[in-house]
């Protein structure tokens, strides 16, 4: 790792990657629920490009408990993430991973939490509008993966990826300016709907999941799901005419013609359609080797303002809720 690069790095994350030297580790989980665990989609797609001798999965937290991978073992790092730090199955799930030996890094806003607390590391990220790119959970996250893919690896992208980062609120910058006449106008048009789809695939996936689960269901009670491009034809799309709404996502990866195609067709029979393509978002000064890991950071940003825009215009805020942490569940 060349020192300007590092000096971008979360010191808790270059704490970690230093010790991680001269470890020898096998496989990686990435392990959360909800929000934090979409944002591991595009970590799993890095893994499953880029590392030669590592596998990974990705798991909700309470499943990765009760499943309990055989792989999980001494050769095993365990990636986590809660953004209170207070999840329960979270929470639990880094006990139950150094129960069996694997080493555990823990994301979260808040540092002294319980999931701080119970993973051998610890990072805290930055959040809010006002957080820059890098340092978001997002970006912490994918300091994580690619500084552990050249400490383990000696892979090459690591610079790549954190020069990336580091540039990329400028990305955000221009999109959500770009964006920002679209985010009202489909604020306008949506305000009244009782059912909107998500779809995406590869490495942006992670972003239509999360906008469905989280946003659409979870802070706006809109019924959502997010449907993988790949499997559109394969049952979806029988769903979709002119008056159903889709959120349509293209980004930069190799998986970039799935989405094409499914956009494609929804054009021929659909008309409530809201595309957000990265292509129109300007990466300049950014490696083409890690654009496609990039795109969903960015997507995802332009979708926080077209939830905003639409929390504003049906006047339901999105801290309302019914259930969460209102009931015992």
């Amino acid at each position: 790792m060349s020192s300007q690069a590092t000096a971008k790095v979360n010191p808790g994350v270059q704490a970690f990657l230093q010790d991680l030297k001269g470890k020898e580790i096998d496989h990686v989980f990435f392990v959360a629920c909800g929000g934090s665990s979409a944002i591991m989609y595009p970590s799993k797609y890095v893994f499953d490009r880029e590392s030669k001798a590592i596998s990974s999965d990705l798991y909700s937290s309470n499943e990765f408990i009760q499943r309990n991978p055989v792989q999980l073992g001494g050769k095993s790092l365990v990636i986590l993430c809660s953004h209170s730090g207070n999840t329960p199955e979270t929470v639990k799930a880094a006990s139950f991973a150094r129960s069996k030996g694997a080493l555990t890094i823990a994301m979260t806003f808040k540092p002294e939490s319980p999931l701080a607390k119970a993973a051998q590391y610890a990072v805290q990220y930055d959040w809010g509008d006002e957080a820059p790119a890098i340092n978001t959970n997002y970006g912490v996250l994918y300091q994580i993966v690619f500084g552990t893919l050249q400490v383990l690896e000696n892979h090459p992208k690591f610079e790549q990826a954190i020069d990336g980062l580091d540039k990329l609120q400028a990305v955000y910058d221009h999109a959500l300016q770009k964006e920002a006449e679209n985010a009202h106008q489909f604020a306008k048009n949506h305000q009244k709907e009782e059912v909107i789809y998500t779809m995406a695939s590869g490495a942006n996936y992670g972003a239509a999941y999360s906008y469905s689960i989280c946003i659409l269901m979870e802070m706006q009670w809109i019924h959502s799901q997010a449907i993988h491009a790949g499997e559109y034809f394969h049952g979806p799309f029988e769903i979709i005419d002119e008056s159903v709404p889709f959120i349509i996502l293209l980004g930069l990866d190799e998986t970039r013609p799935l989405e094409e195609r499914a956009l494609a067709f929804s054009k021929r029979y659909g008309k409530k359609l809201t595309v957000l393509d990265a292509k129109n978002y300007d990466f300049a000064g950014i490696s083409e080797a890690v654009k496609g890991y990039l795109a969903p950071l960015v997507l995802n940003r332009v979708l926080r303002m077209y939830a905003d825009r639409l929390a504003e215009a049906r006047n339901h805020p999105l801290t309302t809720r019914r259930y969460m942490w209102k009931v015992e569940y």
